[in-house]
């Protein structure tokens, strides 16, 4: 029954997910907000949507360690395994503004939420901050979309069947409904499920919100960034990972902290290892991005390569085996800084070589 439970869930999240995204952007257009401004803000936001809710419910039910492992383990799950079987598709191309503004402001937000987590509690200043960083860059987003010309208006149009007018408003408002009440039920059914099959199997809720609800709540990004790869819309499936990160923390943890009487506890465990491990993959994107602009196949077997290695971790902490130390070691010692020394190299070699360049 618990498995079932699980199961029921994850699919009422990806229905609804599915749903809310799809009704909430043709209504956006409707109401003449941009294409741009609906790509950057609801179709990401709206993958994101599954872990909003269960990190929401998680934490009005006393699970903290559920609420932040959703997030945390979402992102990393986000960067390393969808990125990296998305480029294994096709090399992904990145645009300038991904670059200039998203990835490094995906750094910096991860790098906040390492700071705030010293202190053992996501508390009701933090959470502020989070949530009123959020509504800055909706707010930027909006200002930049004004810059839109006619021609990159029509051409999203084109792309995604989208015409202004109210045709249609009332099945696209159902949609919006419809997609909510799924989020929230399966939201419920999953979390519940989750912590049931944790008790069973006597593994933290930490481990199950780093691990299957980070995967199950991230499927609608899997899906969207993976279609966008085969149909060759290869910015989309880069911008919807970046996006939904940017949510994650700043929607998603913000609220949840609060909403939290007293904050969202978080684990020595989750601040010496897992967090580091998101901010260590949102460092890894901009010289990757820095590449010619292009996330090649042989970095998206080495992003796949970490999110494996960071799973089998999991595992091994989970069970307690002997192989953790030698494994912890060899990660730590030799893997890590053998990594940060070539990301460091990447990135010195394109600043020298886009400095060098010749002004046109």
């Amino acid at each position: 029954m618990t498995i079932l439970l699980f199961i029921l869930g994850l699919v009422l999240l990806i229905a609804g997910a599915e749903a809310l995204v799809r009704g909430a952007s043709r209504l956006a257009i409707a109401v003449g907000i941009s294409p741009l401004i609906v790509g950057l803000t609801v179709v990401a936001f709206g993958t994101s949507s599954p872990e909003f809710a269960v990190s929401i419910k998680a934490a009005l039910s006393g699970q903290s360690a559920i609420a932040v492992g959703n997030v945390i383990g979402s992102n990393i799950f986000n960067i390393l395994f969808i990125l990296g079987v998305s480029a294994l598709i096709t090399p992904l191309v990145v645009s300038q503004q991904l670059i200039r503004l998203d990835v490094p402001l995906l750094i910096i937000a991860s790098c906040v939420v390492w700071f705030f987590s010293f202190n053992g509690v996501f508390g009701l200043l933090e959470g502020l901050i989070l949530f009123g960083s959020l509504i800055i860059y909706v707010a930027f987003l909006i200002y930049q979309s004004r810059k839109e010309n006619e021609e990159v208006q029509e051409e999203y149009n084109r792309e995604f069947g989208l015409k202004n007018g109210f045709n249609g408003w009332p099945k696209n408002l159902l949609l919006v409904v419809v997609g909510l009440v799924m989020l929230i039920q399966g939201s419920r059914w999953l979390v519940d499920g989750a912590v049931a099959f944790a008790q069973y199997l006597g593994v933290s809720e930490l481990i199950i919100g780093l691990t299957i609800i980070a995967v199950g709540t991230s499927l609608p990004e899997v899906v969207t960034s993976v279609i966008a790869s085969l149909r060759g819309e290869r910015d989309i499936a880069v911008g919807n990972v970046i996006g939904s990160n940017i949510f994650n923390i700043f929607g998603v943890l913000g609220l949840s902290a609060i909403i939290t009487p007293g904050g969202i506890p978080v684990s020595p465990s989750m601040i010496a290892f897992d967090i580091p491990i998101m901010v260590a993959a949102s460092f890894a994107c901009l010289p990757i991005f820095f590449t010619g602009g292009v996330i090649s196949r042989a970095e998206g077997v080495v992003l796949l390569a970490y999110y494996l290695a960071y799973t089998l971790y999991l595992i091994l902490a989970a069970s307690q085996h002997d192989a953790l130390v030698p494994f912890s070691a060899i990660m730590l010692y030799f893997v890590i800084p053998l990594t940060a020394l070539t990301l460091f190299v990447v990135t010195f070699q394109a600043v020298r070589k886009r400095s060098s360049a010749p002004v046109a």
